[in-house]
Protein backbone atom coordinates (compact mmCIF):
# COMPACT_ATOMS: atom_id res chain seq x y z
CA UNK A 1 0.00 0.00 0.00
CA UNK A 2 1.32 3.23 -1.05
CA UNK A 3 1.16 5.74 1.55
CA UNK A 4 3.28 8.47 0.16
CA UNK A 5 -0.17 10.79 -1.15
CA UNK A 6 -1.85 10.67 2.04
CA UNK A 7 -1.62 13.68 4.88
CA UNK A 8 0.59 13.48 7.48
CA UNK A 9 -0.97 12.10 10.80
CA UNK A 10 -0.93 12.23 14.73
CA UNK A 11 -1.42 9.62 16.97
CA UNK A 12 -4.39 11.41 18.59
CA UNK A 13 -5.84 12.88 15.16
CA UNK A 14 -5.73 9.73 12.59
CA UNK A 15 -6.46 11.76 9.50
CA UNK A 16 -6.07 14.97 10.12
CA UNK A 17 -2.94 17.28 8.46
CA UNK A 18 -0.77 18.77 11.60
CA UNK A 19 -0.03 22.41 10.80
CA UNK A 20 3.30 22.75 9.24
CA UNK A 21 4.94 26.23 9.61
CA UNK A 22 7.40 27.52 7.21
CA UNK A 23 10.55 30.09 8.90
CA UNK A 24 11.43 31.51 6.08
CA UNK A 25 15.22 33.86 6.24
CA UNK A 26 14.68 36.62 3.79
CA UNK A 27 17.29 39.54 2.99
CA UNK A 28 16.58 42.89 4.43
CA UNK A 29 15.35 44.39 1.29
CA UNK A 30 12.03 47.20 0.10
CA UNK A 31 9.57 45.25 -1.34
CA UNK A 32 10.71 41.43 -0.76
CA UNK A 33 8.02 40.49 1.13
CA UNK A 34 5.23 41.78 -1.20
CA UNK A 35 7.07 40.18 -4.23
CA UNK A 36 7.24 36.84 -2.27
CA UNK A 37 3.27 37.41 -1.15
CA UNK A 38 2.55 37.76 -4.94
CA UNK A 39 4.43 34.49 -5.46
CA UNK A 40 2.43 32.85 -3.35
CA UNK A 41 -0.62 34.12 -5.03
CA UNK A 42 0.61 33.39 -8.06
CA UNK A 43 0.61 29.76 -7.26
CA UNK A 44 -2.84 29.94 -5.64
CA UNK A 45 -1.37 28.94 -1.81
CA UNK A 46 -2.59 31.94 1.06
CA UNK A 47 -1.24 32.84 3.95
CA UNK A 48 -3.14 31.63 6.65
CA UNK A 49 -1.17 32.71 9.69
CA UNK A 50 2.33 35.23 8.82
CA UNK A 51 4.72 36.58 11.32
CA UNK A 52 7.79 38.55 10.88
CA UNK A 53 10.39 39.94 12.66
CA UNK A 54 12.59 42.34 11.11
CA UNK A 55 16.62 42.23 12.19
CA UNK A 56 19.73 44.88 10.88
CA UNK A 57 20.38 42.20 7.86
CA UNK A 58 17.94 39.69 7.60
CA UNK A 59 14.21 38.91 8.11
CA UNK A 60 12.56 36.12 9.77
CA UNK A 61 9.04 35.43 8.13
CA UNK A 62 6.86 32.82 10.14
CA UNK A 63 4.56 31.46 7.72
CA UNK A 64 1.35 28.86 7.87
CA UNK A 65 0.01 28.11 3.94
CA UNK A 66 -3.00 26.33 3.01
CA UNK A 67 -0.57 23.74 0.82
CA UNK A 68 2.66 23.24 2.74
CA UNK A 69 3.68 20.65 0.39
CA UNK A 70 3.35 23.02 -2.52
CA UNK A 71 5.09 26.04 -0.66
CA UNK A 72 7.74 24.01 -0.04
CA UNK A 73 8.59 22.64 -3.74
CA UNK A 74 8.11 26.35 -4.32
CA UNK A 75 10.28 27.34 -2.42
CA UNK A 76 12.96 24.97 -3.02
CA UNK A 77 12.64 26.15 -6.23
CA UNK A 78 13.32 29.18 -5.66
CA UNK A 79 16.37 28.66 -3.39
CA UNK A 80 14.74 30.33 -0.74
CA UNK A 81 16.07 29.41 2.69
CA UNK A 82 13.69 28.34 4.86
CA UNK A 83 12.97 25.09 7.79
CA UNK A 84 10.15 23.61 8.75
CA UNK A 85 8.08 22.46 11.80
CA UNK A 86 4.83 21.58 13.15
CA UNK A 87 2.48 24.42 15.31
CA UNK A 88 -0.42 23.82 17.17
CA UNK A 89 -3.77 25.87 16.43
CA UNK A 90 -6.10 26.87 19.24
CA UNK A 91 -9.12 28.70 18.76
CA UNK A 92 -9.43 31.28 21.46
CA UNK A 93 -13.21 31.57 22.55
CA UNK A 94 -12.54 34.90 24.69
CA UNK A 95 -10.07 37.15 26.60
CA UNK A 96 -9.92 34.00 28.96
CA UNK A 97 -8.65 31.64 26.83
CA UNK A 98 -5.14 33.09 26.75
CA UNK A 99 -4.75 32.34 30.63
CA UNK A 100 -6.05 28.83 30.22
CA UNK A 101 -3.74 28.10 27.54
CA UNK A 102 -0.99 28.49 29.63
CA UNK A 103 -2.37 27.69 32.69
CA UNK A 104 -2.68 23.68 30.65
CA UNK A 105 0.52 24.02 29.47
CA UNK A 106 2.32 25.17 32.32
CA UNK A 107 0.88 22.02 33.80
CA UNK A 108 2.21 20.02 31.81
CA UNK A 109 5.43 21.51 32.06
CA UNK A 110 5.76 22.64 28.34
CA UNK A 111 7.77 25.80 27.51
CA UNK A 112 5.97 27.97 24.42
CA UNK A 113 8.26 29.10 21.79
CA UNK A 114 6.46 31.90 20.36
CA UNK A 115 2.76 32.78 19.42
CA UNK A 116 1.04 35.13 16.69
CA UNK A 117 -2.57 34.83 15.36
CA UNK A 118 -3.78 32.98 11.83
CA UNK A 119 -5.05 36.05 9.16
CA UNK A 120 -8.20 33.19 9.00
CA UNK A 121 -10.29 32.21 11.11
CA UNK A 122 -12.42 28.76 10.33
CA UNK A 123 -15.52 29.10 12.47
CA UNK A 124 -15.58 33.00 12.78
CA UNK A 125 -13.17 32.93 16.34
CA UNK A 126 -9.31 34.15 16.67
CA UNK A 127 -6.85 31.47 16.20
CA UNK A 128 -3.59 31.24 17.45
CA UNK A 129 -0.23 29.52 16.02
CA UNK A 130 1.60 28.57 18.86
CA UNK A 131 5.30 26.56 18.79
CA UNK A 132 6.10 24.67 21.37
CA UNK A 133 8.72 22.22 22.73
CA UNK A 134 6.75 19.08 22.60
CA UNK A 135 3.48 19.73 20.49
CA UNK A 136 1.85 15.92 20.89
CA UNK A 137 2.00 16.39 24.88
CA UNK A 138 0.88 20.39 24.29
CA UNK A 139 -2.19 19.34 22.22
CA UNK A 140 -3.53 16.93 24.78
CA UNK A 141 -3.17 19.18 27.74
CA UNK A 142 -4.79 21.79 25.70
CA UNK A 143 -7.53 19.27 25.16
CA UNK A 144 -7.41 18.06 28.55
CA UNK A 145 -8.56 21.34 29.64
CA UNK A 146 -11.63 22.21 26.84
CA UNK A 147 -9.89 23.48 24.38
CA UNK A 148 -9.87 23.50 20.55
CA UNK A 149 -6.80 22.20 18.92
CA UNK A 150 -7.30 22.86 14.90
CA UNK A 151 -5.44 20.70 12.22
CA UNK A 152 -4.60 22.18 8.57
CA UNK A 153 -7.84 20.39 7.38
CA UNK A 154 -10.13 22.83 9.50
CA UNK A 155 -8.46 25.76 7.48
CA UNK A 156 -10.05 24.33 3.59
CA UNK A 157 -10.93 27.26 1.33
Amino acid sequence: MDLSDHSPSTLRNPGKETIRQFVIYAENKVGWLNDFLGMLKSQDIHALAISVLDTTDSAVIRLVTNYPKETAQLLKSRSISFTERNIIAVEIQNEDSLHLITQSLLHAEINIHYVYPFLHQPNNKPVLALAMEDEDTGEEALQKHGMRVLSLDDFTR
